[in-house]
């Protein structure tokens, strides 16, 4: 085996061992869903933050009111929103089910369903593992 062969198969073994470490990594830095704590909350839409060009693999995220309470409500990387063709605007009135979790010291609802009218958009299944991952 030549010495070029040995360093691609040697580059080729290092991917393969540190690939799986870095997946673990970046979802140690993601929420993690609590089906005890799930819930649905009637709320209005007040804002949509989406991440800026570019960056369509981040999270989008709903700021909504529900009553007086403001709610930070945890979505789906946006390339999966626009996959889906779901969008939102300012008064909405829509139904989430998602499990309610502390994050930075402030509350977060990781959504698993969204309703909107007659349109329901799955994010989650039913154990909350993100269905966007299935879509790749």
């Amino acid at each position: 085996m030549s010495i070029r062969s040995r360093r691609w198969l040697a580059a080729a073994f290092c991917l393969l061992v540190t690939s799986p470490v870095a997946f673990v990594c970046a979802q140690a830095g993601s929420p993690k869903y609590d089906v005890a704590a799930e819930a649905k909350f009637k709320v209005t839409v007040q804002d949509m933050k989406l991440p800026g060009k570019g960056n369509e693999k981040e999270v989008a995220h709903l700021l909504v009111k529900s009553g007086d309470d403001n709610i930070d409500i945890y979505l789906c990387p946006k390339s999966f929103l626009d996959d889906m063709g779901a969008t939102f605007a300012k008064g909405d009135e829509i139904t989430v089910t998602g499990s309610k979790i502390k994050q930075d010291g402030g509350d977060l609802v990781l959504a698993r369903e969204i309703v909107k009218g007659p349109d329901t958009l799955l994010l989650r299944d039913d154990k909350g593992k993100p269905v966007w991952t299935w879509h790749k």
